[in-house]
């Protein structure tokens, strides 16, 4: 997937270039075929594959966002997604595509970087970021040298866009509102007990059956002497190495209150994701949530459960095997 996304931006980048210094189609007379077939499609060229690239990291973003946090970077990326392709925006000018080359070449280092360096954090944020300029910032280079007399239009159309997105994707990260790629969770759950067998995780619980949509005991009935557990699955790539946190916060009058932070440390590479569960032995009556986070507090997953106290009675669960 790494080797088809710097594929496809490399054609972006290089029928963008060929735009800038050939803004204008020149008469059919003359030309090669592959030449007229080129400038007659080029611009449904671009669309296809930039709309593919848009496609690829709205994928990535959504799929690590806890969408309460990110709502807002997720709108912005199908906003542009489905931007390109209306008619009136594929006519916009080239200042507006190498601006969607640059959200794209942006996440394809925020999305890369952190596999390559194994962990997620600030200091390798910005390192993606620093990755991310080094090529655009050689194209403008490349094309200041071969035609001087255009570097005002390099600096307007591609530099100053280039600029921008990096100050929203900068802008994004300080506000926490960019997604933690290229962890996700695709899995978590509250229940009764959890027990490692030779078979995999023995996950308990008291689900009804028409409560499929939950994942354990989202309505936790507390029995005298229960833990609560809640289990999940981190999707990390292979040779990642890195930590989450659990943290547990329980609703007051005031709001959500922080009980207990659990390091927990992951090891990418598994298909199923990373599985591992903090549980409380002491807890209070009422609505929980607990959040999975990155250790710089950016949100990978969330699950809400209430606790409600019940007397002691025979019970049976149902057990989950993950």
């Amino acid at each position: 997937m790494v080797a088809q996304q710097t594929l496809y931006l490399a054609i972006v980048t290089a029928v963008l270039t060929q735009m800038f210094l050939v803004p204008e189609e020149p008469a059919a007379e003359g030309l090669a075929p592959a030449k007229r077939f080129y400038y007659r499609h080029r611009v449904a060229v671009l669309g296809f594959f930039l709309g593919t690239l848009l496609n690829v990291y709205t994928v990535f973003f959504f799929k690590s966002s806890s969408l309460l946090v990110s709502f807002s970077f997720m709108l912005v990326m199908v906003a542009l997604l489905v931007a390109n392709e209306l008619g009136p925006f594929k006519r916009l000018g080239l200042a507006f595509k190498f601006a969607l080359l640059s959200l794209c070449g942006l996440s394809f280092c925020a999305t890369v970087v952190p596999v390559v360096f194994g962990q997620v954090g600030v200091a390798i944020f910005l390192a993606s970021m620093a990755v991310a300029c080094l090529p655009m910032l050689a194209l403008a280079v490349s094309i200041v040298r071969r035609a001087p007399e255009r570097f005002a239009a390099v600096r307007n159309q591609l530099l100053v866009p280039f600029g921008l997105m990096l100050v929203v994707f900068l802008g994004a990260y300080l506000l926490r509102v960019i997604p933690p790629v290229p962890l996700s969770i695709p899995f978590i759950g509250v229940y009764h007990s959890v027990e490692r067998t030779r078979d995999g995780y023995r996950l308990s619980h008291e689900r009804p059956a028409w409560a499929f949509w939950r994942n354990g005991d989202q309505k936790f009935h507390a029995q005298p002497g229960d833990r609560v557990y809640v289990f999940f699955r981190v999707f990390s790539p292979a040779s990642f190495a890195d930590e989450v946190r659990m943290r547990w916060f329980h609703r007051e009058a005031q709001g959500w209150a922080l009980q207990d932070t659990i390091p927990i440390r992951i090891v990418g590479g598994r298909d199923e994701g990373f599985r591992g569960y903090g549980f409380k032995s002491k807890y209070q009556a009422g609505a929980w949530k607990v959040q999975i986070e990155t250790t710089d507090e950016r949100e990978i997953g969330r699950v809400y459960f209430d606790v409600e106290p019940a007397p002691a009675s025979p019970r049976s669960f149902t057990v989950d095997i993950h």
